[in-house]
């Protein structure tokens, strides 16, 4: 059955026009190629943000490239099929910085960034370096290199074919930056004070400014250094102006761990200063080295005393200071024990410089039933050192020799024989004096 308002050679006609528009349609679609027969990428690069960096400095170098690339030529309807790529499209892009000198160590390897498209698209790359602290100030150009691949212009030899081929290129772009000027410190003494292990003393600097840079309001820091024993107490010293190729002198308060030895620790060194454009800025620390003596030791240098059981006496016991500092306001102690006992145990020796000898005197006595031998006593020495602190040495053996009553003896102690012999004399003199008198009154 025809349907209504159509005959049927006529609908059968306005069906078949309809197909072949729509077919037609449909091929002009596909006919309606774009075409750019030519271009390529363009890159130009710059430093994105902060462009100064100082010597020792631990940088970031931010870099932004441009892809101004342009496709100068457009065609229309020119084949049935797009180019999926343009020509001013860079595809698989790496980029690598490097440094023509010693001065800026990059550390970041190449970056591969994929594709970047032209007509001023963008990206960012971020390059970790290393500014040595023996960089001086300046301008220095670090090569950016980019390779990449970009699409060859050809033409579409058939209507349904289309070859990809590309074009490698690699390009240099220079990208620069700034080392501004600043102190460098150089230490080139470092002399000690009094400073042994456990003790407190001072630390003695010569510093000069080796940089271009003049400070003002300038403080010299003195930091400790890891896990140093060496520990400042004085930690910061106003200097004013210094200026580059100054010489300035330190003087610190520092102290010593009871877990050093008798060897060089180091310290750091940095100064604080307004530069050039009023910014306040830290110059790089430097590592100094400190000599520590070992902890002040004495020994006692005196051959053993002899006692006679039963009797007492004044002994002299020598010490001498084997350290390498001074022990000020020295004084020995020694401990009692059985058979001997000691009724003045204490001697003030004063100031004892590195290997010299003091001598202290101790009132002994030995018991009448101590068993004649060498006994063995406890003694130490306290002193103090060049800030005063108050220091105690480890202990040290000193030796009592206890000998027999000799035969005959009445086995009274020998003060007390000292003090009869001398009543005694005084008697015999008196006697001689007075039979002397007689014999010249007779006459």
């Amino acid at each position: 059955m025809t349907p209504k308002g159509f005959s049927g050679s006529a609908g059968i006609a306005i069906i078949v026009l309809t197909l072949l528009m729509c077919s037609a349609l449909m091929v002009a679609s596909v006919v309606a190629a774009t075409k750019y027969p030519g271009g390529a990428p363009s890159f130009s690069a710059a430093i994105n943000g902060v462009n100064e960096f100082t010597p020792g400095q631990d940088a970031t170098i931010s870099i932004l490239v441009k892809n101004s690339g342009l496709n100068p030529m457009k065609q229309l309807d020119q084949g049935p099929i797009d180019a999926e790529d343009l020509p001013n499209t860079a595809k698989f892009v790496t980029f690598g910085l490097t440094s023509g000198s010693d001065a800026v160590i990059i550390k970041t390897d190449p970056q591969m960034t994929g594709d970047i498209k032209g007509n001023g698209n963008t990206v960012i790359l971020q390059f970790k370096a290393k500014i040595s602290a023996n960089a001086t100030a300046g301008d220095y150009q670090l090569p950016l290199s980019i390779r990449y691949k970009y699409t060859q212009v050809i033409n579409q030899e058939a209507a349904d074919t289309f070859q990809f081929t590309y074009n490698e290129a690699e390009d240099t772009l220079p990208v620069t930056i700034r080392i501004k000027p600043q102190i460098k410190v150089e230490v080139f003494e470092a002399v000690p004070e009094g400073l042994s292990v456990g003790s407190q003393g001072y630390v003695n600097l010569k510093i000069m400014n080796t940089g271009p840079e003049n400070g003002e309001m300038a403080s010299v820091k003195l930091l400790r250094n890891g896990q140093s024993p060496i520990i400042p107490t004085d930690s910061s010293l106003f200097v004013g102006s210094f200026l580059s190729g100054g010489v300035i002198d330190c003087r610190y308060k520092v102290s010593v761990s009871q877990d050093a030895t008798n060897q060089t620790y180091p310290v750091d060194v940095a100064v604080s200063y307004t530069n050039r454009e009023g910014t306040i800025v830290t110059s790089p620390s430097t590592v100094a080295g400190v000599p520590v003596t070992a902890k002040m030791t004495f020994i006692v240098t005196s051959p053993a005393p002899e006692v006679t059981s039963g009797t007492g006496r004044t002994i002299e016991v020598q010490y001498r200071n084997d350290g390498k500092v001074t022990a000020y306001n020295a004084e020995a102690r020694i401990s009692p024990h059985n058979p001997v006992s000691i009724t003045d145990n204490n001697a003030f020796l004063g100031n004892l410089e590195p290997g010299m000898t003091a001598s202290a005197r101790y009132v002994i006595e030995a018991d009448a039933a101590a068993e004649p031998k060498t006994y063995t006593f406890d003694s130490s020495i306290r002193f103090r050192d060049v800030l005063g602190n108050s220091l105690e040495s480890d202990t040290m053996p000193v030796q009592i020799t206890v000998v027999p009553t000799a035969s005959g003896a009445s086995g009274i102690p020998g003060g007390y024989l000292t003090l009869a012999s001398g009543l005694i004399a005084v008697i015999v003199i008196c006697i001689a004096f007075l039979v002397y008198r007689r014999k010249m009154e007779n006459q």
